[in-house]
C-alpha cells in the first residue's frame, strides 16, 4: 500500500484507440473492468498495450476483449502470458444485456477506446456501444475538422 503523504496517478491512460472515434460513430460508453494476469497488470504499467485493432465479443453471458496486444513482461520467464489472448470484460448483467440487445437489434458493434488505471489503481477498459461510419460520413469529419482548424487559425490571426 502506498504512503499517506504519496500522490498516486489519477486515470493514468495506457493504450488509446485513437482510430475508432474516425471511424465509428459513438453511441455510448461503458467502463469495463479487466481480467489479467500479474505479469500483464506489470506489462500494462508499463504503459505497453495495443488496442488499435481490438474488438469485444458477446459470447455466452459474457463479454470478451478479442486481439488486443498486451507485450510479455521482459523480467518474468516462464510464468509469462500470451500476449493476444482473450480476456474477459467485468460488467453487470443489466449492462451486459443493454449492450447484447444493441449488438442484435441494431447491427451496432462493441468498440475499445481508452485502457486506464483508475484511482484505486484497476485496470478499466472504456467500451463503446458504435456504428460504423461510412465513406461520406468520415469525409464530413475531415472536412469539419479542417474547417474548425483554419478557423481557429483565423481567429489567431486576427486577435495579434
Amino acid at each position: 500500500m502506498a504512503p499517506k503523504g504519496s500522490q498516486r496517478v489519477v486515470n493514468k491512460i495506457v493504450a488509446e484507440n485513437r482510430k475508432a472515434r474516425f471511424n465509428y460513430e459513438i453511441i455510448d460508453t461503458y467502463e469495463a473492468g479487466l481480467v489479467l494476469t500479474g505479469t500483464e497488470v506489470k506489462s500494462l504499467r508499463e504503459g505497453k498495450a495495443n488496442i488499435a485493432e481490438s474488438y469485444a465479443s458477446d459470447e455466452g453471458d459474457e463479454i470478451w476483449l478479442i486481439n488486443s496486444h498486451l507485450p510479455e513482461y521482459l523480467q518474468a520467464n516462464r510464468f509469462n502470458h500470451e500476449p493476444r489472448r482473450r480476456r474477459k470484460l467485468l460488467l453487470n448483467k443489466r449492462e451486459i444485456n443493454r449492450l447484447r440487445a444493441g449488438i442484435n437489434r441494431d447491427g451496432m458493434t462493441l468498440v475499445p477506446l481508452k485502457v486506464y488505471f483508475n484511482e484505486k489503481g484497476r485496470a478499466k477498459l472504456e467500451l463503446a456501444l458504435a456504428k460504423g461510419k461510412k465513406l461520406h460520413d468520415k469525409r464530413e469529419t475531415e472536412k469539419e475538422r479542417d474547417w474548425n482548424r483554419q478557423k481557429s487559425r483565423l481567429l489567431k490571426g486576427n486577435s495579434q
